[in-house]
């Protein structure tokens, strides 16, 4: 599931996407995956692209908030938790310095890609 998501992600300009393995703190899920868009439009597109690719390969979403105002999208697919954050709220909220202590996993995104600086 992580790397259908962060493929998706990537295919509509996500940025900074980071993966913690959040299992020790919450028995519930795995891994969050959190991920920058550069607008309401673009954050929109990437949960969007993230939502279908997922179900198109069979993965049930059980939750979604935030998508009428696409600053912070979430989506709850049970093991696998998505953030997608305009850069200001993913700033503000700073996920990553409250899991601080939770281990990273290793996206692997296909090579040959143009990156998008």
């Amino acid at each position: 599931m992580l790397q259908i998501a962060a493929i998706a992600a990537d295919a509509k300009g996500g940025e900074d996407l980071v993966a913690l393995d959040v299992s020790e703190p919450l028995p519930l899920v795995d891994i969050f995956l959190l991920i920058t868009g550069r607008n309401e439009r673009n954050v929109a597109a990437i949960a969007d692209e993230i939502e279908d690719q997922l179900l198109e390969n069979g993965h049930k979403r059980i939750r979604r908030e935030g998508r009428q105002e696409a600053r912070w999208v979430l989506l709850d697919f049970g093991d696998l938790v998505v953030h997608v954050f305009h850069e200001q709220e993913r700033m503000y909220y700073g996920l990553e310095r409250l899991w601080k202590d939770c281990p990273v996993v290793p996206i692997d995104l296909p090579t040959g890609a143009p990156s998008v600086d």
